[in-house]
């Protein structure tokens, strides 16, 4: 056994004591007798330390902690665990002997109860000794702390050594700064001016850290190698490799290395899985609020980034990377694209909004249904308890529609889907920018290594299949009889297998089929659920319209269309909201039992199914107003009915547009206040509060020292993990769908999206400095499925646009009556044309209104929205052919507006190239530079060479003389050969 040589705290009497009996003290509980150990390890323990973001010495950084959780018997004290594993490979193992230390204490009474064996317990710690043991010789130093302040939780400080870094970064092909530098292509002339002008306005909304100015110049780059080290900048060898990439490095060590038990291979995401170890986090930097806090990136990204009072001020994106990664900064930086992008969508919402109000005065078919001068007399809109009414009663529902339902619409249709397609341009081009400056060119085949790790429950999914193949094979040996030959066969097989038995099998369809049947069944009958949700608030809408029309009060009947709609998306809402989280849960359990190979595949077939169901959860009642409402109702005297009781609903005389419109604006408005502004900061306030409320009653009498003096890992360890980036690309996701798929009739939908984004943004950043632990840094080159998504969402945004456009505004009627029908090429008498009539004596037995005479005088004709033949005709209430031409109207304009729409934006996805050309030829430089570079190497390397034969020829071919013999010719004139020192060079 060899002595941790390096464990300086210990005096020199003491520092021939093993490891093994230290830990023999902490696992059995001997109380310790005064000596100076316990001293050496408390005296000013955080002055080299810094609070737990090195090693004991103070030199060696903390790349990573595991954490565990700990049983210690009962009344009895434990030698602080401190102990580091840093220079002997056994001091993780060695935790399994159980001699006390001689001379340091006595056992514990023998009358006194022994502590109960938890097998469980011993099975785990078991697990973490051979896993840390591994681990040492995988190079890693370690270093144990199990007196902290939080009870019953031990923690593994890791560090990886300088060695272990190159070794790991060459494997992992990591992109390192290397001494060359070179200029980057300017703009020259009026670019060159503009830049700068806009450089100038900008500055004082940039981000105060460094490199926020366009630079110049830039290191180039290239995939570190341990034989090629004079290439890099080595003169500070512990800034050489970030804290990220440190990180990084060390979890992939960490996924790598296993432990085995049981003929099962267990990696860091199978220990933590079955609880052998509680967490696994890199470290914070530090703290990044105090008066004395020392300054780091984490403080710096608080103040610059994730307060709320720099709002304003763009994203620090670079930073963003160098701390969380490359796939995190992709998120913020698409997030930030998004936002800026619309703003120029918002001025065009507003200024089409301000058009419909600058116009509403001049709306002819609106004027007309407010003129008391027409007396229109429309029929009831329920049976028995409602009675007809004016259409001037509806004169406001009419103004107010023509805001969102006026030719300006069809433009920021239009609009919109362009912006969409340029959008998606911008971003791609964005992402690309990001691709060249983050060093990330050339990425794809090193992704698909990292990412290709199984996952913790496919591993214990396939350790179940070959231990049941195992069994059925051993049940089969037992029947057969086998001969001395067959039984030593079997044994060299089962050796030679070892530990890796899992390996041979793999989950096929087969055993994946009960899943597979489960998920279809289960996304069927959610999507049925909500379905059925929307169905029982249309039966509320029926039921609240017949109830509020029997009211006595005027006031209540003639706002009963408001009312009932309000109510009922406010109850949409409710629904909206609660659905999405049970979804959620229902879509992780789903892909869960689908038993995923890879986190890359898990986290694809999650994001599908929860995006499917919180589309379908999201948009169902608004796709009901929008192409539904009022298309089967049927006319007076057989009318359409469900349950055979309740009537199906009609559209305002001024269409469903503004219904839509008022559906659209509270559910986005709700989700975007409550679900994801309101949620994200309440939760996380509550768990915040509840583990402090934990933390005060496990040590109320220290709690003020303990929060005082609390390692660095300790604070994060109290810090909520980090579950993704799913939950805010959904959220993003859904909004863009609230913008651009019926932003026909909300035009204001960019605004408000513009207005929750600029709090996101901020939301999000103070969440990830302050609230999650640090992430691992994940490399990255895109945003992975999402950009198909939003894709999808913009080819779709185009068809339902041009449906809404066609049949759920009066655009088209109103365009076939002024070039078809209108006598005077006005809008004139529009209102009239588009109302049929209906002889109330035509009414069915038990329909017509209680109080016919309510309205003052006896009706005898009464009027409704639908284009039918009048009473008097030879086929009365069939459909005219009015309807056909404005059918065939709708019609045509969907398929002009589909194609014409698509092709510009094709167009301008082929007008927009993806890659700058600007980063197209630094690209390029790149390789030139890097090829010239390796090749000047070549060159000094052979010229090298050449000098030095040169000189080993010209001093053999020295002249003899008395005062140099050594240098003279043998006997046989031959000089001495030179191969031989040359194969020491070549």
């Amino acid at each position: 056994m060899r002595v941790n040589e390096k464990y300086s705290t210990l005096p020199a009497e003491d520092r021939s004591v093993h490891i093994i009996n230290i830990c023999a003290i902490e696992d059995i509980g001997y109380l310790p007798s005064e000596g100076t150990l316990l001293n050496s390890l408390s005296v000013d323990p955080d002055a080299k330390c810094r609070y737990g973001l090195y090693f004991r010495d103070g030199r060696r950084k903390v790349d990573y902690i595991l954490v565990y959780h700990h049983k210690r018997p009962s009344g009895s004290r434990t030698l602080a665990r401190r102990v580091q594993h840093s220079d002997t490979p056994f001091g993780a193992r060695s935790l399994k002997q159980d001699h006390p230390l001689p001379g340091k204490g006595t056992p514990l009474d023998a009358g006194s109860a022994e502590p109960p064996v938890d097998y469980h317990e011993d099975d785990k710690r078991f697990r973490r000794e051979e896993y840390e043991g591994n681990l040492l010789e995988a190079g890693l130093e370690l270093e144990r702390d199990e007196d902290t302040k939080i009870h019953g939780v031990g923690f593994v400080k890791i560090h990886a050594p300088w060695n272990v870094l190159c070794r790991e970064a060459e494997f992992l092909k990591l992109k390192m700064p290397t001494k060359k530098m070179y200029h980057i292509n300017e703009t020259r002339g009026l670019l060159k001016k503009i830049s700068s002008v806009l450089q100038k306005i900008t500055d004082p909304i940039q981000p105060k850290v460094a490199d926020h100015r366009p630079q110049t110049m830039k290191i180039l780059s290239y995939p570190f190698s341990r034989e090629k080290q004079h290439l890099f900048d080595l003169s500070d060898k512990d800034s050489f490799f970030d804290s990220k990439t440190r990180s990084t490095i060390v979890y992939e060590i960490l996924k790598r290395t296993t432990c085995t038990k049981a003929k099962y291979s267990m990696g860091i995401t199978s220990l933590l899985a079955n609880g052998v170890y509680a967490a696994a986090y890199p470290l914070h930097d530090g703290d990044y609020e105090g008066e004395n806090v020392e300054f780091n990136d984490r403080k710096l990204l608080y103040e610059e980034w994730a307060r709320y009072g720099v709002f304003y001020k763009y994203q620090p994106i670079d930073l963003v990377r160098k701390y969380f990664g490359e796939k995190i900064g992709l998120y913020f930086a698409w997030l930030g694209v998004y936002t800026q992008m619309l703003i120029p969508a918002s001025v065009v919402g507003i200024i089409v909004f301000l058009y419909g109000c600058a116009t509403m005065d001049e709306n002819i078919p609106s004027m007309e249904m407010c003129d008391q001068r027409y007396n229109i007399t429309m029929c009831p809109l329920c049976d028995k308890t409602c009675s007809y009414w004016k259409m001037s009663s509806a004169c406001a529902t009419a103004r107010a529609s023509h805001l969102f339902d006026n030719p300006a619409t069809v433009f920021f249709s239009v609009f919109m889907a362009l912006w969409a397609a340029t959008f998606m341009e911008h971003w791609k081009r964005k992402q690309m920018r990001l691709n060249y400056h983050w060093d990330l060119t050339g990425f794809e085949e090193e992704e698909e290594a990292v990412k290709d790790h199984p996952r913790a429950e496919y591993e214990a999914r396939v350790l179940e299949k070959s231990l049941k193949k195992e069994s059925k094979n051993k049940e089969k040996r037992r029947h057969i009889p086998e001969d001395s030959t067959n039984k030593w066969k079997q044994r060299v097989k089962t050796a030679m297998a070892g530990v890796k038995l899992t390996d041979k099998v793999k989950l096929t369809w087969r055993d994946r089929f009960p899943a597979y049947l489960t998920n279809m069944v289960s996304i069927i009958f959610m999507i049925a659920v909500t379905f059925a949700i929307v169905l029982g608030v249309i039966i509320y809408r029926i039921s609240m319209a017949a109830a509020l029309a029997m009211n006595s009060s005027p006031s209540v009947r003639s706002n009963i269309r408001v009312t009932v709609t309000a109510t009922a998306v406010i109850i949409n809402l409710v629904v909206i909201i609660l659905l999405d989280e049970v979804y959620g849960c229902i879509a992780r359990w789903l892909t869960k039992i689908e038993v995923p190979k890879t986190e890359k595949s898990f986290e694809e077939r999650l994001i599908f199914k929860a995006f499917l169901l919180k589309f379908v959860n999201s948009y169902t009642p608004i796709f009901y107003v929008a192409f539904f409402k009022g298309r089967f109702v049927g006319r007076p005297g057989d009318y359409v009915y469900i349950f055979h009781s309740f009537r199906m609903e009609e559209c305002a005389p001024g269409g469903c547009l503004m219904e839509l419109c008022i559906q659209l604006s509270i559910i986005m408005l709700g989700k975007q206040l409550i679900q994801n502004n309101l949620f994200e900061i309440g939760i996380p306030k509550m768990k915040k509060f509840i583990r402090y409320l934990r933390l005060k009653q496990q040590s109320p009498a220290h709690h003020e020292e303990s929060v005082k003096r609390r390692q660095r890992y300790e604070v994060d360890y109290n810090l909520e993990p980090f579950a993704g980036l799913t939950p805010e690309y959904m959220e993003m996701i859904i909004q863009f769908g609230f913008v651009t798929l019926f932003v026909a009739s909300f035009p204001l939908a960019p605004l408000f999206a513009l207005l929750n984004n600029i709090i996101e943004i901020r939301l999000d950043a103070k969440k990830f400095v302050t609230e999650l632990r640090r992430p691992v840094a994940v490399r990255a080159k895109d945003i992975g499925i999402w950009y198909n998504i939003l894709r999808g969402i913009g080819k779709l945004a185009v068809i339902i646009n041009a449906f809404v456009i066609s049949f759920t505004s009066d655009f088209i009627p109103r365009l076939v009556y002024l070039y078809m029908y209108s006598k005077d090429g006005t809008m004139h008498g529009f209102v009239n044309h588009t109302l049929s009539s209906f002889n109330v004596s035509d009414f069915q037995n038990g329909t017509a209104p209680n109080d016919p005479l309510d309205l003052g005088y006896e009706v005898r004709i009464c009027r409704y929205k639908d284009y039918r033949e009048p009473p008097w005709s030879e086929n009365k209430y069939d459909i005219s052919k009015d309807f056909w031409a404005v059918l065939a109207a709708r019609l045509a304009f969907v398929i002009v507006f589909q194609n014409l729409v698509m092709f510009m934006s094709d167009f301008v996805d082929w007008v927009i190239p993806d890659i700058p050309k600007d980063i197209s030829q630094q690209i390029h430089k790149e390789k030139v530079l890097m090829v010239e570079l390796f090749m000047r190497e070549e060159q000094d390397k052979q010229q090298l060479l050449d000098t030095w034969m040169e000189k080993e020829r010209q001093k053999d071919e020295a002249p003899c003389n008395h005062h140099n013999p050594k240098a003279c010719p043998d006997s046989l004139g031959s000089p001495a050969p030179s191969h031989a020192y040359h194969g020491g060079v070549l």
